[in-house]
């Protein structure tokens, strides 16, 4: 639970503890990032309206370590910071004032999705060239060295290779990965993957030589 108001974080965390969880507290974004490090929570609420940070770079900063699911909370309501939030990769959205049934109704149903989020179930490892990646360990290697991947990026990756040359939209993309759909969660989440895995395994990432975009439909694996 990250919201720097003493008050407001202690009513949620009651709210949350009466309905079974463990619940640890960050007033600040540093604080959550660094208690990140140290362990993968199941479940993150941040508040947007952070007195030092703004609560979307803090979003932005777990999202390029970590896939943990991510409620943001905050008094605005505009449309535009609700896209921004999930193109960020935020798994929902809560409006100030809302009540207490409501936030524990999402907790749930977030939990819920990300407990079926566990990736392919090809077991092996798939070879291309230099790139391996074993679908065992869940590790993805170029010209034998490791590469650091969050757990979402490497589900994503392993997917793709998993059936080589065929497209998939990003509405697939996100029902098979991310256990989800446009409906509720922004198909932008997987263009940021996308970008995010050509980052760590494209000689250039400008030029992929793996995950290809075929425009106007979607991505494909190239072995």
């Amino acid at each position: 639970m990250v919201d720097d108001d003493p008050e407001i974080r202690g009513m949620l965390v009651r709210l949350l503890e009466i309905e079974g969880y463990k619940v640890a507290e960050a007033s600040t974004g540093v604080e959550a990032i660094g208690a990140l490090s140290r362990g993968q929570p199941d479940l993150v609420i941040l508040d947007v309206m952070l007195t030092t940070e703004d609560g979307f770079d803090v979003l932005a900063s777990i999202r390029r370590t970590s896939d943990v699911p991510v409620i943001l909370v905050t008094a605005k309501n505009q449309e535009t910071d609700r896209v921004l939030g999930l193109k960020l990769g935020a798994d929902d959205y809560v409006v100030k004032p809302f009540s207490p049934a409501e936030l524990a109704a999402r907790v749930g149903t977030v939990l819920r999705r990300s407990s079926n989020r566990s990736g392919p179930v090809t077991s092996g490892t798939l070879e291309f060239g230099d790139l391996a990646i074993d679908t065992l360990a869940r590790e993805i290697r170029v010209s034998g060295e490791l590469v650091e991947t969050t757990a979402k990026e490497f589900a994503l990756l392993a997917f793709l290779a998993g059936s080589p040359r065929q497209v998939f939209t990003r509405e697939q993309l996100l029902t098979q990965v991310w256990d989800s759909s446009s409906a509720w969660q922004d198909a932008g989440t997987v263009t940021e993957h996308i970008r995010r895995i050509r980052r760590k395994i494209e000689a250039d990432p400008d030029r992929p030589k793996w995950v290809r975009t075929v425009r106007g439909v979607g991505y494909r694996f190239e072995p």
